[in-house]
């Protein structure tokens, strides 16, 4: 509907520039441009090669967005950006970028939070988020399982990782067994021609006397590694499909389990999975099956929309704009570890007015129109 906020979302937390452009729950652009490659040889995200990644993509990929959604600068209603957590160079790059998009044109601008953009995203896949809605974000820096009852101001975190993040866990492992990186993708398909249950790996946190919803894969981790080096000093072939599927079915237990039983405790009706790590295709089955015997809806959006991408910081700012929710300031700045409590950073109450600056309305007629 043409009456609901058009947004531009700009993700520059990690390694991927994203620009999505939202139309209230409709997803008109999703421009990313990843710099994995670069960062392969050394077996993991380089902050430096991010961020020059970055300032190099930004304005192509802005323009791609643009051209792909079929819409003018002008258009827009607001800019979203994220503002942590994430690397603190390459949220600079984005944070800056959004700002001077932002008051070039004249329009509000909204520092809003990684975790919270991946949970919102879903609004573009399956429609508006039920009230609450119990998430479990997980990917190479975050193993989180979040209560959202207002995905716009009220974000409350239930469990953690206390050490390694799932995704972050699948990269160590994929390294010990050569796979390259990233880990994830590559163990989700070795996993298929190997067995799940030919190795038992230890389940971290999950005794009685454990914290009930928070992760730790630290421990799983040494016990593939030093399961891989036992076979190779004892001159025997590791079998990695069977290690592949074994390690990850260990992490997905875990993970699905604990979230059932957060939505069980908690009395919530919907499961919401995103991040990296829910593009795993064993993930997405066992937690369908076991959301299914629960009476649990599940909802998790396509693979594209759950690694990092502008789409989902668009979103969560179409919300922030819908709900007249109070645009950041200019001095908005980047933090690598804003709080989840806080899914977007807003401005003070008498913060500058765009209202009669001259710069903005000269600017607004010519700066990409």
């Amino acid at each position: 509907m043409a009456d609901e906020p058009l947004v531009l979302g700009i993700e520059t937390s990690c390694d991927e520039t994203g620009v999505g452009i939202v139309r209230g729950h409709t997803l008109l652009a999703d421009a990313i441009a990843s710099s994995v490659d670069e960062h392969a040889r050394f077996g993991g995200v380089v902050p430096e090669i991010a961020s020059r990644a970055h300032l190099e993509a930004m304005v192509p990929t802005i323009q791609r967005a643009l051209r792909e959604a079929g819409v003018a600068a002008s258009d827009l209603d607001g800019v979203a950006v994220t503002a942590g957590p994430g690397l603190s160079g390459a949220l600079l790059v984005g944070v800056s970028a959004a700002k001077a998009f932002a008051y070039a044109l004249g329009k509000p601008l909204y520092g809003v939070n990684h975790l919270a953009s991946h949970i919102c995203v879903d609004q573009l896949e399956h429609g508006a988020l039920p009230e609450p809605t119990m998430a479990l974000l997980v990917s190479g820096g975050h193993s989180s399982l979040l209560l959202a009852p207002d995905i716009t101001s009220d974000v409350r975190p239930l469990g953690s990782t206390i050490d390694d993040a799932a995704g972050e866990a699948f990269d160590k492992v994929a390294r010990v067994l050569n796979l390259g990186f990233p880990g994830g993708p590559v163990i989700d398909r070795m996993a298929k021609e190997g067995d799940p249950a030919a190795i038992r790996f230890p389940r971290g946190l999950t005794g009685p006397r454990d914290s009930a919803y928070d992760f730790s894969f630290s421990g799983l981790k040494t016990s593939v590694a030093r399961w891989i080096e036992a076979k190779r000093a004892a001159g025997e072939p590791v079998p990695v499909a069977d290690v592949s599927a074994s390690f990850q079915e260990a992490v997905v237990d875990v993970l699905t389990r604990k979230a059932v039983r957060a939505c069980k405790d908690e009395g919530v009706e919907h499961l919401m999975i995103g991040g990296g790590v829910a593009a795993n295709t064993r993930l997405r089955a066992l937690a369908a099956a076991r959301c299914e015997t629960a009476g649990i809806t599940l909802r998790v959006p396509r693979p594209k929309l759950c690694t990092d991408n502008g789409a989902m910081v668009a979103a969560l700012g179409a919300e922030m704009v819908a709900r007249n929710r109070a645009p950041s300031d200019w001095d908005l700045s980047a933090d690598s570890s804003l709080p989840v409590t806080e899914p977007h950073v807003p401005g003070h109450a008498h913060g500058p007015s765009l209202a009669h600056d001259h710069v903005h309305e000269l600017s607004a007629k010519n700066l990409y129109s």
